[in-house]
This record gives C-alpha cells, structure tokens and sequence, in this order.
C-alpha cells in the first residue's frame, strides 16, 4: 500500500492533499508542515533548501514514504534539485499552473498570485518563457495572503480589506487579466474571497488537479484494492498547532497534528 508524505510550511498544503486523496482514495498519508519556520515565502533559500532536506530527512528515516508532494511552491522552484540527490524516492513539486494559464486566457494576459519567493525565483520566470510569451503576466508576491488563510483554517476572521488591497489592481475589468494563477497552495483556500474581491471577470485556477493525477500517474492504482480505507498522521514543528486543529484534520481523515521537534 502507498504512503505519501505531502510536506508544507503551514496548512495550505490540505488543498493539495485533498485533491490527492479523491484520486487516490485508499493511500496512507503523512501531513508534515513547518509551522515552526512559517511562512516560507520570504526566507533566506540556503536555509530553506537545508531546512526542507532535514525534515523530510526525519521523515524518509522514520516513516519510509513511497513519495513526497512538497506542497509549498516557495519551496518546489528551489529545493527539488536537492531532495532528488539525497534521497532514492519520487518528488513532486507544486510550482505555478503557467501552462494551462496561458492556454486558457482569451486576452493573453495572465497574473500570477504567489509569495514573494515564488515571484522572485528563476524557475518561475522559465516557466514563463517556456509556456507563456505571447501573454503579458503581472505578478504580485504577498505574504499577507498566506497569513489570511492560515489563520482563516485556525478559525479566525479574514480581513476582506486587506485582500481587497493586495489585488486591487485587477478590479478594473478592461485592463485586468482574465486568468489568474494561485502560485501558492495556501490561496485556494481563499477563493471565496478573492472572487468577492476581484468580480467575475477572472478566473482563478491551481495546480491542485495537475498535481494529483502526476501522483497517480507514478504510483500507479493497482493497489487501491489493497486497503478498504486510508489512515492518515499530520505532524507539525510548533506545539501550538496541536489543538487548535484537531477538528479541521480529523475532518478530513488526518489525526491530531503530532508535534516534532526539529
């Protein structure tokens, strides 16, 4: 039976792991996130590639995971290289759905929404040379995104205002794009919000979907009728995380998050 270790820095990271698990219903799963270095988006990368390599070290030693989603685009545009030298299992990274933007947008203008590291990273601008010249992209890298849906999955208001902020340069339907890439796993979780915040003019889309059937497609289903259901252990490196989301995990078949100490 398959066990998938999905890695992130906070809890956006369930979005990916949700969309795995409807394709792979029966797996048993690991939930890792570093809410002890969060958020990601704006740390040093030498400290980020050692940081993400120690984990999922500690994580390879002791669970011996089949694969791992690193679920963090900050980290995927910088630190697969590394994980697929140090350690013999597949690696997926989540890194910005550019591609199907591009392919998808009448106006040829894209946006992409992302942390400033994931703005910042030479993968990124690649992705777009590659799959995205002839369509104009702006870019806006926030942390304060990250912070909204954290603390709306810890169950604390969201500031709509300040959402409304970030991407008040899209509101104006003639000039804004028509397609707009989630380039972070935590903004899925905001949708709702966003679109209040931008109109229906854009869509929204992720890498969520993409992610899950590149996982299937390496594992394999020949053993989904091994399990008749999942089990699935969430792990944090913060001790405070441990109550707070007992609820929301056991929700969606993961235990109480078990607390590290790395």
């Amino acid at each position: 039976m398959s066990k998938i270790l999905i890695f992130d820095s906070g809890v956006g990271g369930i979005s990916i792991y949700k969309a795995i698990k409807e394709q792979l219903p029966k797996a048993d799963y690991l939930y890792l996130f570093d809410n002890k270095y969060f958020p990601y988006g704006e740390l040093e990368p030498d400290f980020l590639i050692e940081r993400v390599c120690q984990l999922v070290g500690y994580m390879y030693k002791t669970f011996s995971p089949d694969l791992v989603v690193i679920a963090c685009n900050s980290a995927s545009t910088l630190v697969l290289p590394a994980l697929r030298k140090r350690f013999p299992i597949p690696f997926v990274g989540v890194v910005p759905a550019i591609k199907p933007a591009a392919l998808q947008s009448k106006k040829k203008k894209i946006g992409l929404l992302a942390t400033p590291g994931t703005v910042s990273r030479d993968y990124t601008q690649v992705l777009v040379n590659e799959h995205a010249q002839d369509c104009a992209i702006e870019m806006i890298g926030t942390t304060n995104l990250v912070l909204q849906a954290e603390n709306k999955l810890y169950g604390n208001p969201v500031d709509l205002e300040e959402i409304k902020k970030v991407v008040s340069t899209w509101t104006i339907t003639e000039t804004s794009p028509d397609i707009v890439v989630l380039g972070c796993t935590h903004f899925p979780l905001l949708i709702a919000e966003l679109e209040e915040s931008v109109g229906k003019h854009i869509k929204f889309i992720d890498s969520g979907m993409a992610i899950a059937s590149r996982v299937k497609s390496i594992l394999g289903d020949e053993y989904l009728s091994i399990a008749e259901q999942s089990s699935g252990k969430a792990f944090c490196t913060k001790i405070q995380a441990q109550k707070k989301l007992t609820h929301l995990f056991n929700e969606i078949g993961l235990s109480q998050p078990l607390y590290i100490d790395i």
